[in-house]
């Protein structure tokens, strides 16, 4: 898949619903995720920022361990602390950065107003989406930061889309 055949599903002006977001974690579950996943999936999302010229820093978490990290050309400090961050949100809520900031904004108010948790240490903003394994629940999270947030979780949610397709 090129990077031209991934961009309709990067048209920041759509904005998901709570149910297409939901709907997404329900779909996008793996029957397992060991080393060897978290590397393949880190490399295709390495590939696919590359195509695009994507400026952003890539993150796989399982079990609090760091399994991949790269950071792209463009890339800088900044978007690892995002990727923390994001990834503190869906270690604590088992749901997607994205989702989480979405509930709130649903709600009428911030993530950060209704958390009333530290935002040096969590951020709902888009980019981490949770590593659902079948029959086990949220393992880790697959965290990517440099482009707008909607932006950063679409790029997650189309590499697990097509990694979940071709490798399970």
């Amino acid at each position: 898949m090129g990077a031209h055949e991934l961009t309709p599903k990067f048209t920041p002006e759509i904005t998901p619903t709570l149910e297409e977001l939901q709907a997404q974690e329900r779909r996008l579950v793996f029957r397992r995720f060991d080393h060897d996943d978290a590397w393949a999936l880190g490399s295709l999302l390495v590939e696919l920022a590359r195509e695009r010229q994507a400026p952003v820093a890539i993150d796989i978490h399982r079990c609090g361990q760091q399994l991949f990290h790269a950071a792209l050309p463009g890339s800088a400090p900044d978007n690892d602390a995002w990727i923390a961050r994001k990834r503190r949100v869906v270690e604590r809520f088992g749901a997607s950065s994205y989702l989480v900031g979405s509930r709130a904004r649903a709600k009428g108010t911030t993530f950060e107003e209704s958390s009333r948790l530290d935002p040096d240490t969590y951020a709902a903003h888009g980019g981490s989406f949770p590593i659902t394994v079948e029959g086990v629940g949220v393992v880790g999270a697959v965290t990517v930061s440099g482009l707008p947030q909607l932006e950063d979780h679409r790029f997650v949610v189309a590499a697990l889309e097509q990694y979940l397709e071709k490798f399970l």
